[in-house]
């Protein structure tokens, strides 16, 4: 199985047509098998939204049941991250339940437990985090937050002790935003988040969640996060990679960035998608000659 698992947030966006996926599609079309084609990876955000069922998980794995390598990452519901005082032990058991089948089939990667830039390093969030970790104790979890507060060593001691992957974001810096790092605190699994660099609506209230992720990574932001990943390799079985500037396919195709910088591997690239990002045919000219990574060169 591979060291590295890279991947997109999701996979159901009206604007990836025509560019991600075919215009013209037949009736059996699923974007996850077209996905598992090109990447080892995605990462579930339906379940922010609602609990998913043990009918819908059997569906996502006999939909990739041709990639045996392909994991999926579960992104917590929000009531446990947002909300955070209105869940009961039944919304924990039916979260649990729901995603078990990906956890029995080896499809489980981690439950990612993402956290606002609000959430702040205080006595009482430390308390509801180590309690979060107790409910879900029995999967692999791994824990986003984004204020700096949290950047300290006690914080990743706590993570350690759970066996807690801590999430390694790039988001736009500003005060109080927490830096981009390579902190491993599980043996087993690392994570990596990229959710671009949109400075102007990061903040911005009444920007939408496409204006907010519009941003495509250049292959020299590129590179100090391959890097990174790298180093995180040296430090855990697994890296998980999600690229999450999702607004027209610009995730999927820098994570296929990331890939060809990290695998070398050969591998095709939808013709509709180096039509909208041009600098992808460098790595298929590349692939033609035989150098198999794209950035061997400055």
């Amino acid at each position: 199985m591979s060291r590295y698992f890279v991947g997109t947030a999701g996979w159901s966006y009206q604007d990836w047509e025509g560019i991600v996926y075919p215009s013209k599609k037949s009736s059996s079309f699923h974007p996850l098998p077209f996905l598992a084609h090109y990447l080892n990876l995605v990462e579930i955000n339906s379940t922010f939204y609602r609990i998913p069922s043990i009918r819908i998980s059997l569906s996502w794995i006999k939909k990739i049941k041709d990639h045996p390598d392909f994991l999926f990452t579960v992104k917590l519901h929000q009531v446990f991250t947002h909300q955070r005082k209105d869940f009961s032990q039944k919304d924990v058991d039916d979260f649990k339940l729901g995603i078990e089948p990906l956890r029995a089939k080896n499809r489980l990667a981690a439950i990612l437990l993402q956290f606002p830039w609000s959430f702040v390093n205080t006595t009482q969030n430390w308390d509801y985090l180590a309690n979060l970790f107790g409910h879900f104790s029995h999967f692999p979890l791994a824990l986003e937050v984004r204020h700096s507060s949290w950047d300290v060593p006690s914080f990743y001691d706590l993570l350690s002790e759970h066996r807690v992957s801590f999430c390694n974001i790039d988001q736009p810096l500003f005060r109080n935003s927490i830096k981009p790092s390579t902190a491993a605190t599980n043996p087993a699994l690392s994570y990596v988040r990229l959710h671009g660099q949109n400075y102007e609506k990061w903040f911005q209230k009444d920007a939408g969640r496409d204006e907010r992720y519009n941003y495509f990574y250049t292959k020299k932001e590129l590179q100090p996060w391959v890097e990174r990943i790298k180093n995180l390799s040296d430090k855990s079985e697994k890296v998980c990679v999600v690229t999450n500037n999702h607004y027209r396919g610009q995730a999927f195709a820098n994570a296929l960035q990331i890939k060809n910088m990290l695998t070398r591997e050969k591998f095709d690239i939808p013709s509709s998608l180096v039509e909208r990002y041009p600098v992808l045919q460098e790595i298929i000219d590349q692939l033609k000659k035989g150098q198999l990574n794209l950035f061997t060169k400055s």
